[in-house]
Protein backbone atom coordinates (compact mmCIF):
# COMPACT_ATOMS: atom_id res chain seq x y z
CA UNK A 1 0.00 0.00 0.00
CA UNK A 2 1.22 3.42 -0.77
CA UNK A 3 2.23 5.90 1.92
CA UNK A 4 2.85 8.47 0.22
CA UNK A 5 1.69 9.03 -3.37
CA UNK A 6 3.56 12.06 -4.00
CA UNK A 7 6.72 10.40 -4.32
CA UNK A 8 5.32 6.63 -4.72
CA UNK A 9 6.78 5.32 -1.37
CA UNK A 10 5.46 2.19 0.27
CA UNK A 11 4.57 1.22 3.57
CA UNK A 12 6.79 -1.52 3.10
CA UNK A 13 9.72 0.97 2.22
CA UNK A 14 9.12 3.28 4.95
CA UNK A 15 9.10 -0.25 7.60
CA UNK A 16 12.28 -1.04 5.68
CA UNK A 17 13.93 2.52 6.22
CA UNK A 18 12.53 2.06 10.08
CA UNK A 19 14.46 -0.99 9.87
CA UNK A 20 17.92 0.88 9.22
CA UNK A 21 17.50 3.48 12.03
CA UNK A 22 15.16 5.88 10.75
CA UNK A 23 12.88 6.73 13.54
CA UNK A 24 11.49 10.09 12.89
CA UNK A 25 9.28 11.23 9.60
CA UNK A 26 12.25 13.84 9.30
CA UNK A 27 14.82 10.75 8.80
CA UNK A 28 12.38 8.94 6.32
CA UNK A 29 12.15 11.87 4.95
CA UNK A 30 15.78 12.24 3.76
CA UNK A 31 15.75 8.50 2.67
CA UNK A 32 13.20 8.46 0.33
CA UNK A 33 11.20 12.20 0.47
CA UNK A 34 8.70 10.73 1.68
CA UNK A 35 6.37 13.60 3.28
CA UNK A 36 8.13 16.51 1.62
CA UNK A 37 5.81 17.28 -0.92
CA UNK A 38 2.01 17.76 0.29
CA UNK A 39 2.57 16.51 3.69
CA UNK A 40 -0.26 14.31 4.04
CA UNK A 41 1.38 11.05 4.96
CA UNK A 42 3.29 12.43 7.35
CA UNK A 43 1.04 11.16 10.17
CA UNK A 44 0.92 7.49 8.49
CA UNK A 45 4.72 8.02 8.81
CA UNK A 46 4.13 8.37 12.05
CA UNK A 47 1.62 5.56 12.55
CA UNK A 48 4.21 3.43 11.17
CA UNK A 49 7.15 4.04 13.26
CA UNK A 50 5.26 3.82 16.10
CA UNK A 51 6.19 7.31 17.91
CA UNK A 52 6.81 6.62 21.73
CA UNK A 53 6.77 2.46 21.45
CA UNK A 54 10.67 2.97 21.14
CA UNK A 55 12.31 5.48 23.75
CA UNK A 56 15.22 7.93 21.83
CA UNK A 57 17.19 6.83 25.14
CA UNK A 58 16.75 3.14 24.37
CA UNK A 59 17.54 3.52 20.66
CA UNK A 60 20.88 5.65 21.13
CA UNK A 61 22.12 2.87 23.57
CA UNK A 62 21.20 -0.14 21.07
CA UNK A 63 23.68 1.92 18.63
CA UNK A 64 20.59 3.31 16.37
CA UNK A 65 20.47 6.76 14.47
CA UNK A 66 19.31 9.78 16.80
CA UNK A 67 19.48 13.40 15.25
CA UNK A 68 22.05 15.34 16.39
CA UNK A 69 19.07 17.64 18.24
CA UNK A 70 18.30 14.67 19.84
CA UNK A 71 21.56 13.51 20.71
CA UNK A 72 21.88 17.29 22.21
CA UNK A 73 18.95 16.66 24.84
CA UNK A 74 19.75 13.46 25.73
CA UNK A 75 23.38 14.59 26.70
CA UNK A 76 21.18 17.07 28.49
CA UNK A 77 19.07 14.88 30.56
CA UNK A 78 21.76 12.05 31.80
Amino acid sequence: MFVCSCFGVTEAQVQQHAASGACTPRQIASACKAGTDCGSCVRRIQAILGRGTLPRRDLADRGGLVASSDAELLEEAA
